[in-house]
């Protein structure tokens, strides 16, 4: 049995480095993703996060607006934050009906000990509740500046088990990398994935424009490398913290150090400074570039 796209633009080269991009979203963002659907192309991927004090129906409905517009969309799945088994097929069996929901995203999340039965992801695939559902695909974090909880060799390890096992459930894995600044970081880390024998799928995070300050705020937040240096080869000065940046420097760095040797790769966008402005800077920087 051929594993399921990912995305139908998976099926083909990109014609140019935004060519199939994700975005994320919250929740409480549904206003702002109805607001800026007339920029996004049609079925593009749009994840739903899984954020601290939210309602089940929040997000349900959210996932909803995603579908309803044209878009493709791929809820969150925290471990650690789901406090029971109910909790946890309840959301996926709401999100698959009223959403026709065929993607996840996992990841383990933030609280040091889970609320509920699932400490880690791979505890989530192992329910077998994914496949059950008629879930096509599962997305898992990349950690291409790696995590603060893991060595670097247990980093691969994890992954590679977490591949293996959507692979061998009959689903498609996908990556999804954490944002970051530095794009020599990512590519190296596209390279050490491939010469392990993962020819799977990833989106690398790319943060939309915003605010300097918040930027760097959401950096630290996440344990993402910000330093002077990092920041200068993003065209930051971490000395002058007013106005906004964007990621030109950054998407001009992919589009030129990506080739066949990094595999399939797309963009994933986190859109800080909002999802209205990352859709305008995307078609600013398509015009721009001639894409």
């Amino acid at each position: 049995m051929g594993k399921p796209l990912i995305h139908p633009n998976w099926a083909k080269a990109p014609e140019g480095i935004t060519d199939g991009f994700s975005l994320e979203m919250t929740a409480k963002d549904e206003g702002s993703l109805r607001d800026a659907a007339p920029l996004i192309p049609a079925d593009t991927p749009i994840a739903i996060t899984y954020l601290p004090g939210e309602e089940l129906e929040a997000r349900v409905a959210a996932t909803i607006a995603v579908r309803e517009l044209g878009f493709e969309p791929m809820p969150h799945f925290s471990a650690r934050r789901i406090t029971s088994e109910d909790d946890f097929e309840g959301y996926l069996k709401a999100v698959v009906e009223r959403a026709g929901v065929t993607r996840c995203f996992i990841v383990a999340g933030d609280p040091p000990e889970p609320q509920g039965p699932y400490f880690d992801t791979s505890a989530l695939i192992a329910t077998g509740a994914f496949e059950r559902a008629g879930i096509k695909a599962i997305g898992v974090g990349g950690h291409p500046e790696g995590h603060p909880n893991m060595t670097e060799a247990q980093c691969w390890e994890v992954l590679e088990a977490k591949v293996r096992e959507i692979e061998r459930r009959g689903m498609a894995p996908l990556v999804v990398t954490q944002f970051g600044f530095d794009p020599d970081a990512f590519l190296g880390w596209l390279k050490q994935l491939r010469a392990r024998g993962l020819d799977v799928p990833v989106r690398i995070g790319v943060p939309g424009p915003a605010g300097i300050k918040r930027l760097l705020a959401f950096a630290a937040r996440c344990g993402v490398g910000a330093s002077a240096s990092v920041m200068k080869k993003y065209g930051v000065s971490i000395t002058n913290l007013l106005g906004t940046a964007g990621p030109d420097k950054l998407v001009d760095a992919f589009a030129k150090g990506l080739s066949g040797e990094h595999g399939r790769v797309r963009l994933h966008f986190y859109p800080f400074g909002g999802i209205r402005k990352t859709c305008e800077w995307v078609q600013e920087y398509n015009r721009k570039n001639g894409i």
